[in-house]
């Protein structure tokens, strides 16, 4: 199975995914426009969540950076005065000095990523989306900010007028997610914000064209006319979407083939009875590993139908 994937919604239905599938079975296909610069290094958020979840250290509490992890790093450098806008653990900086030094010596980003993988001991194959440079850019009224200023620096609390993804008409599908795509049949789109984790993969040229040829099924990140967790209702509204189940099908366009909406999602239900797309109902709110698996068997069954 491949899994379009971002930073949180989708990670937790991966965490299903390998109870019942085996690792080796899954590409995940993760989103890179929120890639960041700090400190001389490149931080891959997205990447990295799912690097950690595959490698049993990511820190499920938060649903980013490592269980345990330290940040005497981060702190020693507030003391000095170079304030960071992400707030690194110790051990996650050493990932993204690792990531940079293989990028300074030449290494493309998916290479640079597959190291890191066999480094971890990961059997899935995890990809970004592209080896290009792509940057999510948030216009507030206070200026353009990048998305991780936007979220992290100012809890997304600016009202939003524009999203747009910087370098996405020049950057190209990773030639291994091409790779990766040409032998598999399946694809889910988990749960992840639509307009900044999984909008950019699907922007990339030739993505929904090649999409349209695979068996898509969706898991909406909405119940009624609210995500589950995240920005993505300031997100969708700036692109003039609805913030519902409904806005998603039409965010994605003709590439679903089934939406699993939420059984508590009423306002979606009725609202996409009439949708081209087959309609599913399950429980998505994934509270623990059990409704993560049960989801994630909701998804494989979705598949078969």
């Amino acid at each position: 199975m491949l899994v379009l994937s971002g930073g949180t919604g989708t990670p937790k239905l991966l965490e299903g995914l390998r109870n019942i599938l085996p690792e080796e079975n899954i590409t995940v296909v993760v989103n890179t426009a929120e890639d960041m610069w700090v400190s001389g290094n490149l931080v891959t958020p997205d990447i990295d969540t799912v690097l950690y979840l595959f490698s049993g250290k990511l820190d499920t509490s938060k649903w980013w950076g490592i269980k345990n992890d330290t940040f005497m790093t981060y702190e020693a450098l507030r003391s000095l005065g170079h304030d960071e806008i992400m707030r690194l653990g110790d051990q996650d900086r050493a990932t993204n000095i690792m990531r940079s030094d293989l990028l300074r010596a030449g290494r493309s980003l998916t290479e640079a990523t597959q190291e890191l993988a066999r480094a971890l001991g990961i059997r899935a194959k995890i990809l970004p989306m592209s080896d290009d440079p792509v940057r999510t850019m948030v216009t507030t009224p206070s200026g353009k900010i990048h998305f991780q200023e936007f979220w992290v620096k100012e809890h997304g609390k600016p009202d939003v007028l524009e999203v747009v993804q910087e370098g996405i008409e020049k950057a190209s599908i990773a030639p291994a997610v091409l790779e990766a795509l040409e032998k598999e049949e399946h694809v889910l789109i988990g749960p992840s914000n639509p307009i900044t984790s999984i909008g950019p993969i699907l922007a990339l040229q030739g993505m929904k064209e090649l999409l349209k040829k695979k068996k898509v099924v969706v898991v909406s990140p909405m119940i009624g006319k609210e995500p589950v967790s995240g920005p993505a209702g300031k997100l969708m509204a700036a692109r003039g979407l609805e913030v519902s189940s409904a806005g998603v099908v039409d965010c994605y366009g003709d590439i679903l083939d089934i939406m699993i909406l939420d059984e508590r999602d009423a306002y979606g239900i009725s609202a996409l009875k009439n949708a081209t797309c087959k309609i599913l109902i399950a429980d998505t709110l994934m509270k623990n590993v059990d409704k993560s698996t049960a989801l994630a068997r909701a998804v494989v069954d979705a598949f078969k139908c």
